[in-house]
């Protein structure tokens, strides 16, 4: 049976942080690669799945391949492959009070994170309204994970799961760009995120 997972994929993108999460899954997978110079994610076969034409780009065959969905946002992706693969254990079941916390963060790296940063890095010409944004500078955001971080090794405790890969996946990209304010701050959890072998399997190849 062919795998279930089919990530298309280009390691300069959100998807390589997908790789990741099918790594620590452990689940089959394959990777259909896009060129980004030679447009490959914009051709009439991509766009078919993904109308916006972006990476990642997720298709799922199915437990026994009867079926086939296609899931787009990198975070969506994130909830979508954790939930389908709980034997890997990373994520909080439905009725875990522990699922709530779970998610917030899941979100928090796509929908406040990321882009604090972008106002960080190409400020607007003019200041909108704060009722206008809907998130904080980017370092009360950083603010934010720091305080979910004291006193335990990951964001839910003392296990790993994808609120970790989410956040973690975008902190080590910040500070491999340099971008990322005080590192040492977060240089323990960082480290240890980078250390797992299913991350360092995702960089390969």
């Amino acid at each position: 049976m062919s795998a279930r997972f089919v990530l298309h994929h280009n390691p300069q993108s959100r998807a390589q942080r997908i790789r990741w999460l099918l790594e620590e899954t452990g689940a089959p997978y394959e990777l259909v690669h896009h060129d980004f110079e030679a447009r490959t994610h914009k051709t009439r076969e991509f766009l078919a799945l993904n109308p916006d034409g972006k990476l990642p780009t997720l298709v799922d065959r199915g437990p026994d391949g009867s079926w086939s969905t296609v899931v787009t946002e990198s975070a969506a992706i994130a909830l979508h492959v954790a939930d389908a693969v709980p034997d890997a254990g990373l994520a909080p079941a439905l009725g875990d009070p522990a699922r709530g916390l779970y998610l917030n963060w899941v979100v928090y790296g796509v929908a406040v994170i990321e882009p604090s940063l972008l106002d960080e890095v190409f400020p607007r010409a003019d200041e909108p309204p704060a009722s206008a944004v809907g998130w904080p500078p980017f370092p009360a955001a950083l603010d934010r994970v720091a305080a979910g971080l004291v006193g335990r090794p990951y964001l839910l405790g003392d296990a790993f799961s994808a609120a970790d890969l989410a956040i973690g996946s975008f902190l080590l990209w910040v500070r491999a760009w340099g971008k990322l304010p005080d590192p040492e701050r977060f240089a323990d959890y960082l480290d240890r995120l980078a250390a797992r072998p299913a991350y360092a399997r995702a960089q390969g190849g």
